[in-house]
């Protein structure tokens, strides 16, 4: 069993640089666990242990992908998936429409490839501090890798930025925190930042992210919702991740104000306000999850495929914890919108990567995109697998 306790002073030593750790004199203790499941293949018999809602079917799409990330496809089916270690873009595609890849073909490579987003002809990649677009050719490579941006701002602790078209038109790009909790002093750190498809107007849209990589419009309302990872070291139970609404101009709380309006001792607001001043103007989420589960993915349902109950409800990939005594994640879950487009519940979806009594596991979901056909295609970066969710019971 791989479970350490690691102690204030040991957090301490290990966030030197990159957290604001409170002083002795505070009454704050940092604290947590680390454990990882024991990681098993994905076999066949794991893959039909996996369970879903009766009429919903997964099937592995594609295999032996290394640690494919996030995703894109193109209208004629043609699948793109980015590995961010290798910084590479893989073509894949299902020719026969079997709903199984048969071709596979890399196309780019450049360090840290992560984030897609396709609109028209375009390819659209962000790295770390550079976001590229790349022309998609008749038979689905890529042209040149031209830069837009070279100087987003630096890593640290969450370096993978995603990106996606919203109903406007422009593109949206996610750009996490350098640190588990801290001031920034780039102000394009911990938000979201608009652009223009030609790389202007670059803008920040929201403030206070901690790390939002799944985030997507509701499909009859038109506003944005985005899954926001919760700060560690505070205890197995928090920080809950939360669920937003993401308003233009708003700002979220992070580091100061937290989950459902905790003041963090460690970060008081940079401003010099109080806490009650500083979270007066802020936006709290609209629903919270359990901590440590790292959320990646987040989709509405557009399609017509699944039953008329999960129209415009979302998916959330729950790539898994690593930093609690008892794992959570290791799924994908539904959020169940109301008739108004309001956030209900969360609720289990797609269950099973946790196996021997949550010992083990074999699959870490992590990008999610619907697909052509209404289906879900879901990536797991642990296994090198995508697998695909459909509704088949007619």
């Amino acid at each position: 069993m791989r479970l350490l306790t690691l102690s204030a002073a040991l957090l301490a030593t290990l966030s030197a640089t990159a957290q604001n750790v409170p002083p002795e004199a505070t009454p704050f203790k940092m604290t947590g666990n680390i454990y990882l499941p024991k990681k098993l293949p994905a076999t066949p018999e794991r893959v039909s242990s996996l369970k879903a809602p009766p009429g919903f079917t997964i099937t592995k799409y594609a295999e032996g992908l290394d640690m494919p990330r996030m995703l894109a496809q193109a209208p004629n089916g043609d699948l793109y998936v980015t590995n961010r270690v290798k910084g590479t873009i893989t073509l894949l595609r299902d020719a026969n429409k079997d709903g199984k890849v048969d071709m596979t073909k890399q196309v780019a490579q450049k360090p840290n490839l992560h984030g897609l987003a396709l609109k028209g002809n375009k390819l659209y990649i962000s790295a770390i501090r550079e976001l590229y677009v790349a022309d998609v050719k008749a038979d689905g490579t890529l042209g040149e890798l031209k830069m837009l941006y070279k100087d987003l701002p630096d890593a640290g602790q969450h370096a993978n930025r995603t990106m996606q078209f919203g109903p406007d038109g422009k593109l949206y790009l996610s750009v996490g925190s350098t640190c588990n909790a801290c001031d920034e002093d780039n102000k394009e750190n911990a938000t979201l930042i608009q652009i223009n498809t030609d790389g202007s107007g670059r803008t920040v849209y929201a403030h206070g992210l901690r790390n939002t990589i799944g985030f997507d419009w509701h499909p009859t309302t038109g506003q944005l919702f985005g899954m926001d990872h919760g700060i560690d070291w505070l205890g197995d139970e928090d920080q809950q991740e939360e669920l937003n609404q993401i308003k233009q101009g708003a700002h979220y709380g992070w580091p100061s104000i937290i989950a459902d309006g905790k003041h963090y001792p460690a970060n008081k607001p940079k401003s010099g306000e109080s806490y009650e001043q500083f979270d007066a103007k802020t936006v709290r989420p609209l629903l919270l999850y359990k901590a440590h589960s790292a959320p990646l993915g987040l989709v509405f349902n557009r399609a017509k495929q699944f039953p008329q109950e999960y129209q415009n409800d979302a998916f959330v990939t729950m790539h898994g914890s690593w930093n609690r005594a008892e794992p959570s994640g290791y799924k994908i879950v539904r959020v169940h919108f109301d008739q108004q487009g309001k956030p209900e519940k969360f609720e289990d979806f797609v269950t099973g990567w946790l196996v021997e009594n949550n010992k083990s596991e074999f699959g870490r979901p992590c990008g999610l995109i619907q697909a052509n056909d209404g289906s879900l295609l879901v990536s797991d970066d642990d296994n090198g697998v995508i697998y695909r969710v459909a509704y088949t019971k007619k």
